[in-house]
């Protein structure tokens, strides 16, 4: 576990009303997901406005946070503060006494149940397309020994995907995962399945029939089961005496479960799963540009109200009955790729520092399959890019759909995704996803990039279009000669009183190893910032303990006054400047409250250029005891 992200988790949980209003916690890809017993108590805008916060949202009666891939360790700190006993409290399955619609409770149960079994489809899938790889160059033969245990190795989770789902439905259900699993086990025994080969009529005591279906890689039957197991089981609990309950729980357990499940439920399921059978054959035979076209289009929307989670399933459902997945895989990875294309034109675009910073990385998540980091971050926001990544999704959908194109195992929905088109020994569903991802990535980025045209300011993607020459004279600064000499490209002067110090000595892990960019540190003599240079304020951070500044050459800094300064949420400081306003070389930005800010927090200031990757060589030529207007940093570009 690593306290690194200790802060922001108590933020978080100090915003959705504490630990007391927090009933359930659990966490995806790149959400935390909250049960609340009061909602109200929530404080969502602020929740927003967090840095470290990509987007906030309430679905399925879920409160949803937004972090991004690294979501798996903040987590772990919301975790240890909220305490086991919550996890126990929340068995009463009240919710805090919160209604929700039918849809909700379907969509959480659905959700609930597949999500933690990802993992494992994804691992199997992998395997999967590795062997079809080997198969397809010829590395191995598919009638050799090699060959028998690697498909061993990736259908062990299809063939006892029924097992699976017992355990986390048991589990989404508060009933024992355990007796669950061992239900599903009795369903996949061997011996079963010599009953049901053989072909005799089955009678349970001469008199109850057992219908001679086999219940291997299949889903609705045990979901069906477990449903019921869930309330036998806490119906047992309450009827029998506490003495004997450890012994004869689970022993009438397994007596009423076993006998409803060969008779009753497991048949029923059954019916249900052949019928979702031919409805796939049907599609894929007849609309099979549908589904791929309305996930490649609208995934976003989506995935912004839970709805991925309902839909996903009848991929994995598709998979178990036919061996391959038309309904989710291919709209879903185009989807994926327009909104990673359309996130990165923006990068390339802006000029904006936090913009490029955000949608840089978001992009790179977005292309590898994990698109929230972009959806919220960059493409919901600015609406366009999320405009034409629909239309992209939705063109390269079309293609995948006109061409049937199917994925043959579970796994990301990225680019490493399309080795899961390899399958029956042909190359052709691999070349009809990456003509479909092509389609998706070029009409997603050319909308994008026609459309910011139209939505964005000149001067926000070229860094010029202001008028420099009327950039005010300088106020409120001891320099006499601030903002009546020219500033030279490249040069960057001193924005504070105090000792000029390296990156390294700054003491924070990512600003001295450079994540953010080249620089150096500042122990401040007073609470003032001023402008380096000449040049329009990019930033100014909502916590107001930052500002970004660009000069007329293209050089974009961020000064960070102290470490760990987002926790005061604004408190002791006073920027005189807004985003957009045009500055002067030696003009006032800030005003902070040295002494206050001191006794929480190490008041070291990080100064970084933050696009530092376009210049050849960044060199500190100061260090030591400095005035503002003294020359700090000169860069040279490429």
């Amino acid at each position: 576990m690593s306290r690194e992200y200790e802060g922001l988790a108590r933020e978080i949980l100090d915003k959705v009303g504490g630990k007391e209003n927090v009933l359930d916690v659990y966490h995806c890809q790149t959400r935390l997901r909250f049960r609340l017993a009061e909602e109200g108590k929530a404080d969502q805008a602020g929740l927003d406005s967090m840095d470290g916060v990509a987007k906030v949202l309430i679905s399925g009666g879920v409160f949803q946070v937004v972090i991004g891939t690294h979501v798996k360790y903040v987590f772990e700190e919301i975790d240890r503060l909220v305490g086991p006993k919550k996890a126990e409290e929340s068995r009463g399955g009240n919710q805090g006494g919160q209604k929700r619609n039918p849809a909700e409770v379907v969509i959480d149960f659905v959700s609930g149940t597949f999500q933690p079994i990802i993992p494992a489809l994804s691992g199997a899938g992998m395997v999967k397309a590795l062997l079809a790889l080997l198969v397809v160059f010829e590395l191995i033969d598919n009638q050799s020994q090699t060959y028998y245990l690697l498909n061993l190795f990736a259908d062990g989770v299809f063939y006892y995907l029924p097992l699976l789902l017992a355990v986390t439905e048991a589990q989404k259900l508060k009933c024992n995962p355990i007796l669950a699993a061992g239900v599903a086990a009795i369903m996949l025994h061997p011996n079963w399945a010599a009953l049901v080969t053989a072909g005799e009529e089955v009678h349970f005591f001469q008199i109850i029939p057992f219908t001679l279906t086999t219940y291997t890689g299949s889903v609705i039957p045990i979901i069906l089961v477990v449903l019921v197991q869930a309330y036998v089981e806490k119906w047992l609990d309450r009827l029998i005496p506490k003495a004997v309950k450890l012994v004869f729980v689970p022993m009438l357990t397994f007596l009423i479960m076993g006998t409803l499940a060969f008779s009753v439920l497991g048949p029923i399921g059954s019916v249900l799963g052949n019928g979702l059978g031919v409805f796939f054959t049907f599609l894929s035979t007849n609309a099979s540009w549908a589904p791929a076209v309305m996930i490649g289009g609208f995934l976003p929307l989506m995935v912004m109200f839970g709805l991925h989670n309902g839909v996903a399933p009848l991929g994995v459902m598709q998979m178990a009955d036919l061996g391959y997945d038309s309904i989710f895989g291919p709209g879903c990875v185009c989807s994926n790729i327009a909104q990673g294309v359309a996130c990165l034109v923006v990068c390339l675009r802006t000029k904006d520092a936090k913009l490029k910073q955000i949608a840089g990385s978001a992009s790179v998540t977005g292309l590898m399959g994990i698109t929230e980091p972009a959806l919220y971050g960059v493409n919901l926001p600015k609406k366009y890019p999320l405009i034409a990544a629909m239309i992209g999704g939705g063109c390269g959908g079309l293609y995948a759909g006109l061409t049937q194109t199917h994925r043959f195992a579970t796994g990301s929905s990225g680019l490493p995704a399309v080795l899961l088109y390899i399958g029956d020994n042909s190359m052709t569903c691999f070349y009809n996803i990456l003509i479909a991802l092509v389609i998706s990535a070029v009409v997603s980025g050319v909308l994008t990039y026609l459309l910011s045209l139209k939505f964005e300011a000149a001067a926000d993607f070229t860094g010029k279009g202001e008028s420099l020459q009327e950039v005010p004279a300088a106020k409120g600064t001891a320099v006499p000669e601030a903002g009546s000499r020219a500033c030279e490209d490249g040069i960057i002067y001193s924005p504070m009183n105090g000792e000029i110090i390296t990156l390294e000595e700054i003491g924070d892990g990512v600003f001295s190893a450079g994540v953010l960019g080249q620089g150096c540190g500042i122990r401040p003599a007073e609470g003032k910032v001023y402008a380096p240079f000449d040049g329009k304020v990019i930033l100014v951070a909502d916590t107001r303990h930052a500002i970004g500044v660009r000069s007329r050459d293209g050089m974009e800094i961020m000064i960070h006054v102290g470490l760990e300064t987002v926790e005061l949420g604004g408190e002791g400081f006073d920027p005189v400047v807004k985003t957009g306003d045009l500055v002067a070389k030696g003009q006032l930005l800030m005003n902070f409250d040295l002494e206050k800010i001191g006794e929480k927090y190490p008041t070291v200031t990080a100064f970084l250029i933050t696009n530092s990757f376009v210049y050849q060589s960044v060199s500190l030529v100061k260090q030591g005891s400095s005035q503002v207007g003294e020359v700090m940093i000169k860069a040279e570009k490429q």
